[in-house]
């Protein structure tokens, strides 16, 4: 049985995925920085980047994952 995730976690992730097709891959690392860098999750402070929301962004980053290796795969 899966993981059931909020609806806010699959519309950001399935909006990014639409808007930016070629930056999303099947690679969660890749994916994890690609969400930082197109959201407003990382906050430059003393001109050092930080995430701000890590736990979101790692689970907008891993439904992007799914998403994109289920939507190759049909």
């Amino acid at each position: 049985m899966g993981s059931i995730r909020q609806t806010y976690i699959k519309r950001v992730a399935i909006d990014l995925v639409r808007h930016y097709p070629e930056a999303f891959t099947g690679d969660f690392a890749h994916n994890k920085e690609k969400v930082l860098e197109l959201t407003d999750l990382r906050v430059e402070v003393d001109g050092h980047a930080r995430v701000v929301y890590k736990k979101l962004a790692n689970r907008i980053a891993g439904y992007c994952t799914r998403y994109v290796k289920r939507r190759r795969a049909t």
